[in-house]
């Protein structure tokens, strides 16, 4: 016979041993937190060596919880890399706090299902407040709408799949993207760097890589308004449709703003979607100095940001907020028996699974409601201001420097990119291209920073995402220093 008595390995530990385990997770969570500032950010280990750590047989006896966490200390944490290192500049990955840290902890405790109002009363008013604040945070109306979703990807499919819905002719619900007589539908969207979320999600959508038209840039990388205006008029020649304008709010690579307002006149004069990525940049609406930058995203129909990356919650907490909530119900709304099996009352709520992707859905947005709490927009102004500041002064030393070259203008946000380009190699792109991608290379194995490369108009660059609340002066100085003299070491 199966065992069904207390002493089962599947029933509770009893509320002595439980706390006792809990201590022990908490000792070893604060002295992560206590040695973040001094750890690598990169283990530099190859994917063999961690791999063989946790070459395991499936277990069939149980182990001991205390067992189970010693493998924190011994064989987790020596192989991981350390987003939240003020070192960390690769990506653009935020840094984790610490209270989201323990919203996680209690949110899985919970494990509240965030699809309908009954399995996560507390949890959908808590997700439906947070969505309010950050939506007076970009400058959104009080009735604006939204969600939390996984990362930027899933937030940007969800606004195209929401524009699709939105501007369609015909009844997309039923008849998809195989219509008779449905013609291409086109998204817009600068030229210079395309996120990769977007072609994500023209996958996903079943659009297709050539649903993604990419409009000249001007020098300073901002989307060319005129050039978008001709694309549009020939693309509609060519019997296309086109049905989305995106714009960025602090690109991928240098940080740049398109013209929001000028974009939002286009899609209004032509009955188009303007969505705005705000991934890396869209919170920066609380800087009063950066408003130039910010006007017109309250005209925009969809905003998408991270807030994993510069509001420094821990993964995973893309947002997705929405002029008009009713929309994201038109391209979402799900029909079940099962899910509204009673007949409506005044304990009927907000159902988030007629809002969104997701039927079943994590407890995201209780990070985010304690990390506002606790900071406030004051303190994440003051955050947001360190963080450009230190990319302000990377610029700075780029530009005093004979041995590294300026590749975009000063920087707005914290995402900074520049070269390495001595004299005696400037006449040679190719080699400096190589010589760039190993410097990235050497300072990241050597466990001084985490750094990465893109590519600037077809050239090799280091880019930093300065994105950590933790970082300081003289991180950005003794990184600089040290792809200098990397830089000399190798060529």
């Amino acid at each position: 016979m199966p065992t069904t008595d207390a002493t089962a390995p599947f029933v509770d530990l009893p509320a002595e041993s439980f706390r006792a385990l809990g201590h022990e997770a908490i000792d070893l969570i604060t002295q992560f937190f206590a040695d973040i500032n001094e750890v690598a950010p990169f283990p530099a280990r190859t994917p063999a060596d961690v791999r063989a750590l946790f070459d395991l047989r499936l277990p069939t006896a149980g182990e001991d919880p205390h067992t189970i966490l010693a493998d924190w200390s011994t064989k987790i944490l020596p192989n991981s890399s350390v987003l939240g290192s003020p070192r960390w500049f690769g990506f653009v990955n935020g840094s984790g706090n610490q209270i989201g840290a323990i919203a996680d902890a209690l949110a899985s405790a919970l494990n509240a299902n965030l699809g309908g109002w009954k399995a996560s009363p507390a949890a959908t008013e808590i997700e439906r407040r947070t969505i309010a604040w950050l939506s007076e945070m970009i400058g959104y109306a009080p009735d604006a709408g939204g969600l939390f979703l996984s990362g930027g990807t899933m937030a940007n499919m969800a606004a195209l799949r929401t524009a699709l819905r939105s501007k369609a002719t015909w009844d997309l619900a039923a008849e998809g993207l195989q219509a008779s007589g449905a013609r291409r539908m086109t998204i817009y969207m600068a030229d210079h760097e395309t996120h990769v979320s977007f072609q994500g999600a023209v996958d996903f959508l079943g659009l297709g890589q050539q649903a993604l038209r990419k409009v000249p840039s001007n020098a300073d990388f901002t989307i060319d308004v005129a050039a978008l205006e001709a694309m549009l008029d020939a693309d509609i020649a060519a019997g296309m449709t086109p049905f989305c304008i995106v714009g960025h709010g602090g690109s991928i690579n240098v940080g740049a703003f398109d013209d929001f307002d000028a974009l939002a006149d286009v899609a209004a004069r032509r009955n188009l979607w303007f969505h705005v990525d705000g991934a890396c940049g869209a919170l920066g609406a609380i800087l009063p100095e950066l408003a130039a930058h910010f006007r017109g995203m309250d005209r925009a129909d969809s905003v998408s940001f991270d807030a994993h990356k510069w509001l420094g919650t821990p993964y995973e907490a893309a947002c997705l907020l929405v002029r008009n909530p009713d929309s994201l119900q038109q391209a979402f709304v799900t029909h079940a028996t099962y899910l509204l099996s009673s007949t409506p009352s005044e304990y009927t709520g907000f159902n988030y699974f007629d809002y969104g992707p997701q039927l079943s859905r994590g407890w995201r947005a209780l990070k985010v409601w304690m990390s506002l709490r606790q900071y406030g927009v004051d303190g994440y102004q003051a955050i947001f201001r360190r963080t450009i500041a230190c990319a302000k002064h990377l610029h700075a030393l780029v530009v005093a420097s004979d041995e590294f070259e300026v590749v975009q203008p000063e920087p707005e946000l914290y995402i900074y990119s520049f070269r390495y380009a001595p004299a005696a190699l400037r006449h040679d792109d190719a080699a400096l291209d190589l010589l760039n991608q190993r410097i990235a290379d050497e300072i990241t194995t050597r466990q001084v920073a985490f750094v990465m490369t893109t590519r600037i108009r077809g050239r090799v660059t280091q880019r930093l995402s300065i994105c950590s609340h933790r970082t300081r002066i003289k991180d950005i100085d003794e990184t600089f220093e040290a792809m200098r003299g990397i830089g000399e070491e190798l060529r």
